[in-house]
């Protein structure tokens, strides 16, 4: 899964960044979801906080049946 911030007045949309993803890397590491966010979170140092990007991936994810 990848997390994207748009720039102001892009219009991309997720089978853009997966086709851009999958022309440059292998066939097993293509994307399967892109979410869009505002920012990436970050802890005071300027590290991604990937716990939050998990916690929002898998609230965001729908409930298999």
């Amino acid at each position: 899964m990848a997390f994207v911030v748009r720039k102001p007045g892009s219009t991309i949309n997720e089978a853009q960044v997966m086709d851009f993803i999958a022309k440059q890397v292998a066939p097993y590491k293509k994307l399967r979801r892109v979410a869009f966010i505002g920012s990436i979170p970050k802890t005071t140092s300027g590290k991604a906080l990937r716990r939050v990007l998990v916690d929002f991936a898998f609230s965001t994810r729908p409930p298999k049946l």
